[in-house]
């Protein structure tokens, strides 16, 4: 007899955002928490997948084309700039644990619920903090760095 383990029926689910911020050397990936859906695993898809298409990115400051693919447990949006793409992804997570456990479920917009009730969090305001004024970095005619900025790291391999 084999045993088929199921999600349990009343999970909560994470949905992340993962989005590069900054510019230049200070560009980095940071993660937010959106919200937390209580519910089955397909509603939290469904609310992700909302919030994905809704989407508005601070990058490219003139979007030339937008694609929005599904991928695995979540969505990949890719914006095309006049220069380069940026790219957000969005994946769905089942919470095991958390320090501050939202206490009440809370509608997130005017619409009908799919199923399931979507709990409040704290999530910044995008943009997020500006980051402190680059160190002066001497550079060459064209731009670029004399020193790249890998020279003389030691946490490198």
């Amino acid at each position: 007899m084999h045993h088929i383990e199921r999600e349990p029926a009343m999970a909560t689910w994470g949905l992340i955002l993962e989005t590069t911020v900054g510019s230049g050397e200070h560009k980095h990936t940071e993660a937010y928490v959106m919200a937390h859906v209580e519910g089955g695993r397909e509603t939290a898809l469904a609310e992700l997948e909302r919030r994905a298409r809704a989407y508005a990115p601070e990058h490219p400051r003139s979007p030339k084309r937008r694609r929005l693919f599904r991928d695995g447990d979540g969505f990949l949006l890719v914006v095309d700039g006049a220069w380069q793409s940026h790219a957000t992804r969005f994946s769905v997570a089942e919470l095991l644990d958390d320090t501050a456990r939202p206490a009440a479920a809370e509608r997130v917009s005017d619409e009908p619920p799919v199923t399931g009730e979507v709990l409040p969090t704290t999530m910044p305001e995008f943009p997020p903090p500006p980051l402190p004024p680059p160190p002066t970095v001497e550079r060459d005619e064209d731009g670029v760095p004399v020193r790249p900025a890998w020279l003389g790291r030691t946490d490198l391999p």
